[in-house]
């Protein structure tokens, strides 16, 4: 059997520096009353006449909920759609794991919720690091949302009467989550799903299966293709297109321990951004805090067990640091709900980050539960004595299904163990309230982009932005670039397409023709650990720059002891995922550097020289209420950091309290 890959200490001081950018972007936000930006913005849109949508090609990477609505309504538009898809079904996108609901603000209940309510705790569960105008464009299309799906007949829990019913999320006082018990994403992806397919019967799109995007081709500074591999034979393709739409979700694979399928990758929009594009906010990530806790230490992927369950199950630890007693044998006396007594207003519906870091914290101070000490108890007792258990059943029953076939043990009769996992990346490649990146033509949509979250997102906004920029936003905002794309002749035989496919071939075959010892799995999971203990929860300037030289040590070994077996021109699972850690291993210097540059504690990320006595993150506004874009400036070169400046008119940044 091969040595265990090994990782050496620092041999000398990691210089994480950058260069300073031109002050170049333009976010195209409109100016004005928040209420009329979006309409207003749209009447000032350039139009495509139906009759020149169909001379028109654009290319969408990914078909998940962001990719198959954006197919779809373009589709629906006249455009020429072509889809490409790393699954053998759009179906199979992780989008159809997403568990708990979807937010927007329609107040059925009339408790109070409004557009306004939801871009506010959008905001603030931000941690103020977002820009007004898309966030409150976000509120308002919501609306529009869940009548669109309801149209399409996505099955939503329903009252007794009939009316949709909604459940509370984390960072908000008030039930604005519409959901289909705990398969809210499947659903709304099969909605997605059908409608695409109707394109695709109608011959306005065409979806092609197995295909991953190994570059992006771009001439004069304009998005006009991608280079594809066919994953079934090995071959490589050149796909010309007017526009370029990029919707291959987050990075959080990067952490190899994840809740995201283990195919969920960066390449996509890592090649943009190699190729110009400027990627935002990389060190923003979040840690969910209700996910199974890891067992083992060649696990490959963690389970997320839904936010919604926080609405009815109770956190807690015993009074008593390392406690082993059974949990139904610690009496009420000795049970410490930490989120209730630390924020009592919100209780167990704080926001991810402040929950994450609370477990985090209880843990870390030696009141953690199970085998390894890294977890607490959600226990639903409470709620079963109270509603009944058919009531909880239909809430959530296949989730306490999933979670029993997973651990062994049944969430009825003993309370869930949970501990923070990386889950998504708020962090992407930086767009225009257009979601235009600033290569012309070249579009990123859902969380490919960085654009709506800030340094959180709150729970049940995934599918919100994900169903918002694809069926509401981007058909609107693409044909504005397309209307000057008219007389524009595609051609794949032209030099930028050429230089695009002998590099990206030269990268196969250099991974190919190593041959090394080591497993790329085992390089992809200390790139993990490195970027778990010192850029997950909290992390801190010594421990950034120890991650950096560790990460470019790993990269250099990488490069010389990955084995690769087999060949280019064949199904080559190992292949595939060598070329996704080659980009994660790349990402993960920028992911460092990002963390490094803020000296602020925002959202998940505690940096802990920068925290109040109470353990609570302290943001730098005066110094750092911009969006970090960095810019691509060659090999071993230092990135070069540009910067937007979040404006706020109508929302103060204040002190984030959910006490």
């Amino acid at each position: 059997m091969a040595e265990t890959l090994t990782i050496p200490a620092p041999v000398r001081t990691a210089d994480l520096s950058w260069r300073e950018g031109e002050p170049i972007l333009n976010n195209r936000c409109p100016s004005g009353d928040l209420e009329k930006r979006w309409t207003r913005h749209k009447d000032s849109l350039r139009l495509v006449a139906p009759h020149n949508k169909r001379k028109l090609e654009i290319v969408v990477v990914g078909a998940g909920l962001a990719g198959a609505s954006a197919a779809a309504t373009l589709g629906e538009l006249g455009y020429r759609v072509k889809v490409f898809v790393y699954h053998n079904s759009p179906r199979r996108a992780h989008s159809i794991a997403a568990q708990g609901g979807i937010n927007a603000a329609k107040n059925y209940r009339n408790d109070g919720d409004s557009i306004w309510r939801l871009f506010y705790d959008t905001i603030k569960g931000g941690d103020f690091r977002a820009r007004e105008s898309n966030v409150y464009r976000l509120a308002e299309v919501s609306v529009q949302i869940i009548d669109h799906c309801v149209a399409q007949g996505v099955p939503f829990a329903r009252e007794y009467g009939g009316y949709l019913d909604t459940r509370s999320f984390g960072g908000a006082q008030l039930m604005r989550t519409f959901y289909a018990r705990g398969q809210t994403g499947q659903q709304l992806l099969l909605g997605a799903y059908a409608a695409l397919q109707r394109q695709v019967e109608l011959g306005n799109a065409q979806v092609f299966y197995n295909h991953e995007v190994l570059d992006i081709v771009v001439e004069d500074g304009r998005a006009r293709g991608i280079i594809v591999r066919n994953l079934i034979t090995g071959e490589l393709h050149r796909v010309a297109a007017h526009a370029v739409v990029l919707a291959t979700g987050g990075y959080g694979n990067a952490y190899y321990l994840s809740t995201n399928a283990k195919m969920s990758n960066a390449t996509a929009i890592w090649r943009a951004y190699k190729r110009g594009a400027y990627f935002g906010n990389p060190s923003f990530v979040q840690i969910h805090p209700t996910c199974i806790p890891q067992s083992g230490e060649y696990q490959s992927k963690l389970t997320l067990m839904s936010e919604s369950l926080r609405n009815d199950g109770r956190v807690w630890v015993p009074r008593t640091p390392g406690d082993k007693r059974h949990p139904n044998d610690i009496p009420e006396s000795e049970r410490w709900y930490y989120l209730e007594e630390w924020y009592p207003s919100y209780g167990n519906l704080v926001p991810r980050d402040i929950a994450s870091r609370a477990a985090k914290k209880v843990c870390d101070m030696g009141y953690g539960v199970g085998p390894t000490g890294r977890a607490v108890y959600l226990d639903f007792s409470d709620a079963i004595r109270r509603l009944g258990r058919e009531v909880i059943y239909q809430r959530y029953g296949n989730l306490f299904e999933m979670y029993e076939e997973i651990t062994g043990e049944s969430p009825w009769e003993t309370p869930m163990r949970i501990y923070p996992a990386v889950h998504y990346t708020m962090g992407g490649l930086w767009v225009d309230y257009n979601l235009m990146t600033n290569i012309e033509g070249l579009y990123a949509i859902g969380e490919a982009n960085f654009s709506d979250h800030g340094a959180n997102r709150l729970g049940a906004s995934a599918l919100m932005q994900g169903l918002a920029d694809g069926y509401f936003i981007l058909p609107y905002t693409i044909g504005d670039y397309l209307a000057t794309q008219l007389f524009v002749k595609l051609s794949t035989d032209t030099s930028a397409f050429a230089q695009a496919e002998k590099e990206t071939r030269a990268r196969i075959t250099k991974l190919l023709d190593i041959q090394g010892k080591y497993t790329v799995d085992e390089f992809h999971r200390n790139l993990g650990k490195i970027l778990w203990d010192y850029c997950g929860l909290a992390r801190n300037a010594s421990g950034l720059r120890q991650a950096y030289e560790q990460i470019r040590v790993l990269r250099e070994r990488f490069w010389k002891e990955v084995k690769v077996p087999g060949t280019g021109a064949e199904f080559n699972q190992v292949l595939e995922k060598a070329l996704r850690v080659a980009d994660f291993l790349e990402l993960g210097e920028l992911m460092i550097i990002d963390a490094y540059h803020r000296e602020e504690s925002c959202g998940c990320h505690l940096r802990e020289e920068y925290q109040t006595e109470e353990g609570e993150p302290l943001r730098n506004d005066k110094d750092y209420a911009y969006v970090a874009a960095w810019e691509w400036r060659g090999e071993n070169e230092p990135p070069a950091l540009h910067k937007e400046p979040l404006t706020f008119e109508f929302v103060k940044p204040t002190i984030r309290s959910y006490k």
